[in-house]
């Protein structure tokens, strides 16, 4: 028996087992997309230094400013803060961006009062140089190379080591790999859903064990790559943690468009009907099932429309 709307009546049968109201207000897309949690800005460490590696830190070690990356043939390989590379021998006379960087890190470091940081390697500049050797047991040259000095963007956390204690090392080969201190959450996200993703939006992780907490995207790729059949982009959420999980798998909860003012129904509610999706409204001991045009899904519910719904209307889901 049709119904006046083109439903189909179910008489003489009893009402669904359990029942949900239909809902009016806003509703977030959302999706739940695998991810990796890991660290930042992981890179590879050359140095200039050639010889024995003497001391070498352990995997997991945090790196900060002025301290030691390693040790080759007794003498320190130190950390400073910087965006380019260390290239060329400074000294004197020398002028540029890594200048800079070097009296920017002297200063920081508690040498060169008399310096003043101009990217110009003066008098001033030899006088901090050789200070800073002093404290670090270096040869008072005045000068610095790359097998003193590595600049990173920041403090590094050491992934692994590639120049172990009693290896050999040489100029240009990478001696550690590092990431910077901050956690991250990585995602391979399909690139036709790269609408979820936006730079500073709000994404919940839920770690090993169930805990869950809140993420910012910090990053979303600009360039899809392929994987086989799948194209993704890359999604970086940085998220507040300090526990011991390192590249542990995890389950990240993305928010995309919001529907304002919709009608929405519990997801598992959605029954397969030719053409599309329906609904079964529950009216007393009665039942029918309507179509519906399912939109935008988040938070367990899905938007629908037709079939005659308004808020309130009771429509069948699975009992518990």
């Amino acid at each position: 028996m049709q119904a006046a709307d083109g439903g189909e009546t179910r008489a003489g049968r009893t009402a669904a087992p359990a029942t949900a109201p239909v809902v009016r207000g806003d509703l977030v897309d959302t999706e739940t997309v695998d991810g990796t949690l890991t660290y930042a800005d992981v890179t590879s460490v050359w140095t200039g230094a050639s010889g024995v590696v003497t001391w070498a830190p352990e995997q997991g070690a945090a790196i900060g400013r002025g301290e030691t990356l390693l040790r080759v043939d007794g003498r320190p390989v130190t950390l400073m803060y910087g965006t380019a590379p260390m290239y060329r021998k400074l000294a004197q006379g020398a002028e540029g961006k890594d200048v800079r960087m070097l009296e920017e890190n002297l200063k920081a470091l508690g040498h060169g009062s008399d310096m003043t940081v101009d990217g110009e390697f003066t008098a001033a500049t030899g006088a901090a140089v050789r200070d800073w050797q002093d404290e670090r047991g270096l040869p008072e040259t005045g000068t610095v190379d790359a097998a003193q000095v590595v600049f990173l963007g920041g403090a590094a956390r050491v992934r692994e080591v590639k120049a172990p204690e009693g290896g050999r090392t040489a100029q240009g080969k990478p001696v550690l790999s590092v990431s910077g201190t901050e956690r991250m959450v990585h995602v391979d996200l399909d690139a036709d859903r790269q609408d979820l993703a936006r730079k500073g939006a709000k994404a919940a992780v839920e770690l090993p064990g169930g805990t869950r907490v809140e993420g910012t995207i910090a990053e979303v790729g600009a360039v899809a790559e392929s994987h086989g059949e799948d194209t993704t982009v890359d999604v970086e959420i940085a998220v507040e943690y300090d526990g011991r999980f390192d590249e542990a798998p995890v389950r990240v909860e993305l928010a995309g468009e919001r529907r304002a003012d919709v009608l929405s129904v519990p997801v598992e509610a959605l029954l397969a009907v030719p053409g599309g999706f329906g609904v079964e409204v529950v009216e007393g001991a009665r039942t029918r099932v309507v179509p519906v045009t399912a939109g935008a899904f988040g938070g367990g519910r899905v938007e629908v429309s037709g079939g005659g719904l308004r808020a309130g209307t009771k429509v069948g889901v699975p009992a518990e």
